[in-house]
């Protein structure tokens, strides 16, 4: 099974560029950061609510839920907010003030006003790695690199599993990226 790709700090610095020079910049940087700091699918994007992830006030909230139909395991779960998505979020809520207290109104929404289905969320991801010339990077690309990053990290295994939302351990550890200079650190590890 092909793995997507993990960005490089310069490939993500080229996506941000790119996001920055598009229309809906800051929905775009949303649904890139609900993908690399929340570890999120694209159907997981496309289903969220105004509700699920912002207060009534409009805030950002530090914890939020995704119910059985919202996810694609079709089991519900609980998703943490990092400092990172929370400033991002409270962007959002800055660039929509209007949008941010309608709960029931679809988190991403199209120039029609319409919500985003899996399938443009996987298109909007296509369409911003292609502009930043970053081959074999999917809508995927996030949710790799926010499991590899917190298994560099040094963060347990199990925990890791659980932020992922993963029933299998073996998936987790599926999507860690292993390389020569990870092994090579490894082992300088030991005295």
């Amino acid at each position: 099974m092909k793995q997507a790709k993990l960005l490089t700090p310069a490939e993500y610095k080229r996506l941000a560029a790119v996001v920055d020079s598009l229309r809906h910049s800051t929905r775009n940087h949303t649904a890139v950061a609900l993908s690399f700091y929340a570890g999120l699918r694209a159907c997981e994007i496309a289903a969220l609510r105004i509700g699920d992830v912002f207060d009534a006030q409009g805030q950002p909230k530090d914890t939020f839920y995704l119910s059985a139909a919202q996810t694609k395991g079709s089991e519900s779960c609980t998703v943490l907010v990092n400092k990172r998505l929370r400033q991002q979020l409270a962007r959002y809520a800055a660039q929509y003030p209007k949008h941010v207290l309608k709960p029931a109104a679809p988190l991403l929404f199209s120039a029609k006003g319409g919500g985003f289905s899996a399938q443009t969320v996987v298109n909007l991801f296509q369409r911003l790695y292609r502009f930043a010339a970053i081959n074999g990077a999917s809508s995927h690309s996030g949710r790799r690199q926010f499991v590899t990053e917190l298994a560099d990290k040094g963060i347990n295994a199990r925990i890791v599993q659980a932020l992922a939302r993963h029933k299998h351990l073996s998936t987790t550890q599926r999507y860690i990226d292993i390389n020569d200079n990870k092994l090579r650190a490894a082992i300088e590890l030991l005295n």
